[in-house]
Formats: C-alpha cells, sequence, structure tokens
C-alpha cells in the first residue's frame, strides 16, 4: 500500500514518520495541496489525504481519481465543507474525516478566550502599554462561576467545552438539534436556540457548517443575546455573520468576542502574508483595532496532541478502508 499527504506541515512530519514505520506502509509527503494539476502527483497511489482549507470543488480532480482509481480522500481536518461532496460521489469518491482528535484542544481555547474577555485583558495590556496601571472601572471583570455558558453544539468538543466551564463553576445550558445522551450530567438543554441566546452570558459555538447553520448567529440573534454577553467561536467561521456582530461590539450589545476561525480565513491561515495584502480583504485590520475581540487565527485545534490524533486517524481511515472496503469516519457524500 502506498499513500500520498498533501500539504504535509513541519510539524506533522514526525508523526507521518512514525505511523508510516509502525504499520510499514510507504507514505509520501508533498508541500502542496490538491489542485486540478497536481492530483496527476497520485496516480499509482492506493490513497490521498491532505489538511487544506483552499477550496476542492474542480471536476477534473475526482475525474483525475476516478481514473487512477483512488476512491477515497481522508482529509485531516473536522469538517469538510471545503469539498464539493456532490461531486466527488459522481465519480465514486468518498470523504472522510477526523471526527474526533483531541476535543480538549479546541475545548480549552474556547474557555481561555472566555476567560480572558471576562477579565478584560486586552483592555488592561492597552492601558499598561500606556502606562496607566489605574483601578479603573472599565477593567473590572466578571467570574466565571457568576457566569452561565451557552453551549451551541453539545457534540464531543461541545460536551468538553461544557465541563471545563462547569469544573470552574458556571451554569451550563446547551443547545442541540440532537441531544447528547453524555450531557446530561454536565449541562441542562434548552428546547430552542433563542431560549439559550436569551440566557447566556457567554455562548460557545462548537457547530459544523450546514446551510441551516450558515449565519446562525446575525443581528436577528444578536438582538435576542443579553446585554454586554460575550460571544465565542472556536467551530467554524461562517457560523456568524461577522458585519453583524462587530456592530454588535461597537454598540456594547456584545461585551466582547473570541473569534478562532472566520469565513474569510483562507487568504491568512496556516501562512506567512503581508499585512496589506490580507487587511483589505479581510476583516482582521478592524478586529484586530478593538480590545473586546480576541482572534487566534485558527490555531485552536494547535496541539501537540491533536496533531498526533490527526495524523493516526487520517492514515488509519485510508488502511482501513483499503483492507475492508469500508469507510471509515466519513460518509460517501
Amino acid at each position: 500500500m502506498r499513500i500520498l499527504a498533501y500539504h504535509v506541515q513541519p510539524y506533522e512530519v514526525p508523526a507521518f514518520e512514525k505511523w508510516s514505520k509502525e504499520n510499514n506502509i510507504e507514505v509520501v509527503m508533498d508541500k502542496g495541496l490538491i489542485t486540478a494539476e497536481s492530483i496527476e502527483k497520485a496516480k499509482g497511489f492506493d490513497g490521498i489525504t491532505t489538511q487544506q482549507v483552499i477550496p476542492v470543488k474542480d471536476e477534473e480532480i475526482f475525474k483525475k481519481m476516478q481514473e487512477y482509481g483512488i476512491k477515497q480522500i481522508s482529509s485531516r481536518t473536522a469538517g469538510v465543507d471545503m469539498f464539493d461532496g456532490k461531486l466527488a460521489a459522481s465519480y465514486n469518491v468518498a470523504i472522510t474525516n477526523v471526527p474526533r482528535y483531541s476535543p480538549n484542544a479546541i475545548a480549552e481555547m474556547a474557555v481561555t478566550q472566555a476567560m480572558s474577555l471576562l477579565r478584560n485583558m486586552n483592555h488592561i495590556k492597552t492601558a499598561m502599554d500606556s502606562g496607566d496601571c489605574s483601578w479603573d472601572k472599565r477593567h473590572i471583570a466578571r467570574e466565571v462561576r457568576s457566569c452561565t455558558v451557552g453551549i451551541i453544539g453539545t457534540g464531543k468538543i461541545g460536551l468538553t467545552a461544557g465541563k471545563l466551564f462547569k469544573g470552574l463553576g458556571a451554569k451550563i445550558i446547551g443547545y442541540d438539534k440532537f441531544k447528547n445522551p453524555e450531557a446530561e450530567d454536565v449541562l441542562e438543554y434548552r428546547e430552542n436556540l433563542e431560549d439559550l441566546l436569551k440566557e447566556a452570558d457567554i455562548i460557545s459555538l462548537h457547530l459544523p457548517l450546514f446551510d441551516d447553520t450558515y449565519h446562525l448567529i446575525n443581528k436577528e440573534n444578536l438582538k435576542l443575546m443579553k446585554d454586554g454577553s460575550i460571544l465565542i467561536n472556536t467551530g467554524r467561521g461562517a457560523l456568524i455573520n461577522i458585519d453583524d456582530v462587530i456592530e454588535a461590539l461597537e454598540s456594547g450589545k456584545l461585551a466582547g468576542a473570541g473569534l478562532d476561525v472566520l469565513e474569510c480565513e483562507t487568504v491568512y491561515v496556516n501562512q506567512k502574508v503581508a499585512p496589506e495584502d490580507v487587511y483589505c480583504k479581510c476583516v482582521v485590520e478592524k478586529l484586530r483595532s478593538m480590545d473586546n475581540v480576541i482572534h487566534t487565527g485558527h490555531f485552536a485545534f494547535f496541539t501537540e496532541t491533536a496533531v498526533d490524533n490527526i495524523v493516526n486517524t487520517a492514515l488509519d481511515n485510508i488502511k482501513k478502508t483499503e483492507e475492508t472496503g469500508k469507510l471509515q469516519n466519513g460518509t460517501n457524500m
């Protein structure tokens, strides 16, 4: 068996090498993305894997995969909205993912952002950088135990975030179309999104991106939220309408926002970019100027444990699919 790994990053190399040695399977690492041109490199391989936010929606990619007898792209991601699933399926190509790697990695970032916003860390740093160390009322903080945290999306990551917030003393409520039986000891479900938005002091998003979750947080839903509430998004960028969120931040409707992901992030994520090239295309410059925003550039997942789990699971998906003929951790979309 031979596997071609696209868009391999330096931090992933040790995990690829270890898995290859332990499984006695050749893994060829390539730095490039999957494109209509680069897919030709996959000829002669049994499976391919990639980790990219750049769309994989060119018909030529799937056409050539079918020609080469490659039936699966094993994505080293949880979300798969960067792939054209219907087009892939029309060429009998399945997209598999890594639905669980380290829920703690992303959950901990959500808690970290919420804590930093509750404690006004950006405001304090800005004041201290100017020599102002006075105990101004603008810097007085709220304690987590005084807050109600609303978890939207109560899968593994959302549930883990709920556990962490609860460990700090917060009241935890949740909303999900599909209730998680494991969540009953951690949170109280609300029957609809509106009730959760009205009650929560901190709202943390842990949803996949589908048509019905696109811009879930928008002008109308923001009106339902408490004045001075905090919004955290470590899910997918397009879960929120960023223009509406910025407006709510500027008006004071939102006290703060922790944003690890943005809808426009493909222009800067995991790249070295010139600020003048990025900021004119995205809202990053605006967000960077706001002391009530923490923007972390899609780093929530980025821990040693998570990277090992992602690489191992993605490669295991290919191995098991080839051995059994059955897809792992994904569906033929």
